[in-house]
């Protein structure tokens, strides 16, 4: 019987255990962490050996292959000894596609990727289609492949996911952006960086499609360097040659396959990364065969995504926006770029090697205050205070929320849209948007 190791007892990382048991493999799960008792719970429902708070070296270099939580860099210890003893790594996206024939749609880019896949997934049940949520959000692939199985997937794909990804295939892949993000795991290469993120690509033949934006520098050079078997697919902001998704006059359109229109006003999701977004999300689920009206409808009641420019409150004339999700300094520009009032901006968390240059500009313009947070600021402070704005020091973020209060004018917004990873301080970026809704709430 084949051995399978699972290292990190997460969503992934259990649901991966329940596919694996159900297919026949000798299945052992460690993790350096403690387990989540509902994951326990999961793998003890299914007789799944586990682990947790240590790795057992010799169970887990008996395996034959090992499924990585996309969380452990690739330098932690144990996965230095997997490496040395030759084991093969894959992801449990990887290793849930082998069990499944259905259709996969795939989403990845450095920003927009949570709000496209939840916009995709929002349009397919508005029209009534069995499809299921996975990836970087939702239940595990695995486990709902293993118990829940579906028609359509529609799957947000982190770098770290695709990096451990071999034969997969998608038959609709989303290439949104690729700026400058997780440089920490990439031994601060971009190109490193940009490789992960082509592989979405992988293995498509002339059946699939390529959806991407062709405003983007950095995928137009790498274009050029594959040979694209899929149906390509560009979107762009205005008609431009070859885009068959695009905005003119005022419209949101689409060309191909199923040519359709609406009024850009009428699109639920406001700002220009969000347009983005819709069109992404519009060509997906039209070259999939959504009828244009479910389209139009869904594009215009999608309700959005927790934690991505999210309005909580509006206190004492001063309107609060819960922006935890960017955690790269592109996505922090995207959401200045669409303040329409003057802005508090909290900024800061673990720096991933960001270069803020990017968003000087924007802050002199829209800025009135800067508030840092995180367990070590000097960075930020080496970067904006000589801009002449109010600034504060903050370590907690009922401290931050308070300065945040002080700081802010009637008729401004507090806008938390850090350019940071959470871990400093925080769980995780959700630990850190609900923190900052419940303090502004109690306001």
């Amino acid at each position: 019987m084949k051995k399978i190791v699972i290292l990190g007892a997460g969503e992934s990382g259990a649901g991966a255990a329940v596919l694996a048991k159900k297919e026949g493999f000798d299945v052992f799960v460690s993790d350096m962490s403690v387990i989540a008792d509902k994951y326990k719970k999961l793998l003890d429902d299914h007789d799944v050996e586990w682990e947790e708070m240590q790795h057992t070296e010799e169970k887990i270099l008996s395996a034959d292959e090992i499924i990585k939580s996309p969380g452990i860099p690739d330098t932690a210890p144990m996965m230095v000894k997997v490496r040395e003893k030759g084991i093969h790594v894959i992801s449990e996206i990887e290793f849930a596609g082998r069990y499944t024939q259905s259709k996969m749609i795939c989403i990845t880019g450095s920003n927009g990727k949570t709000t496209t896949t939840s916009l995709i997934y929002h349009i397919f049940c508005e029209a009534g289609y069995n499809v299921g949520l996975a990836g970087n959000i939702g239940r595990s692939l695995a486990l709902q492949v293993a118990e829940d199985p579906h028609d359509y997937y529609v799957i947000e794909l982190s770098s770290f996911q695709l990096d451990n990804m071999y034969d997969f295939h998608a038959n609709i892949a989303i290439l949104l952006n690729i700026t400058p993000d997780h440089l920490d795991r990439y031994d601060n290469c971009m190109q490193k960086y940009v490789d992960s993120k082509m592989r979405i690509i992988q293995n498509q033949t002339a059946d699939d499609a390529f959806i991407f934006w062709s405003g983007d520098p950095i995928i137009q050079r790498e274009l050029e360097k594959y040979d694209i078997k899929a149906v390509k697919c560009p979107f762009s902001e205005l008609k431009q040659r070859g885009s068959i998704g695009y905005l003119e006059a005022g419209q949101y359109k689409i060309e191909w396959p199923t040519p359709f229109n609406m009024e850009q006003e009428e699109l639920s999701l406001t700002g220009r990364h969000n347009v983005y977004n819709s069109l992404a999300a519009g060509i997906a689920t039209d070259i999939v065969g959504i009828k244009s009206e479910v389209i139009r409808k869904s594009l215009s009641d999608f309700p959005g995504v927790e934690h991505r420019l999210e309005k909580v409150a509006m206190v004492g004339g001063v309107q609060y926006v819960n922006d935890s999700k960017a955690t790269n300094v592109d996505a922090c520009w995207y959401a200045l770029e669409s303040m329409k009032t003057k802005v508090v901006l909290i900024l800061g968390g673990k720096d991933k090697g960001n270069d803020y240059s990017a968003i000087r500009d924007l802050v002199a313009q829209k800025c009135s205050a800067l508030v840092y947070l995180g367990a070590d600021n000097s960075k930020l402070h080496r970067f904006f205070d000589d801009m002449g704005i109010p600034v504060r020091d903050t370590h907690s973020m009922k401290d931050c929320v308070a300065a945040c209060a002080e700081l802010a004018q009637v008729g401004e917004t507090v806008l938390l849209s850090p350019c940071c990873a959470s871990f400093d301080l925080f769980k995780n970026m959700e630990d850190r948007g609900e923190q900052f809704k419940a303090l502004v709430r109690a306001l």
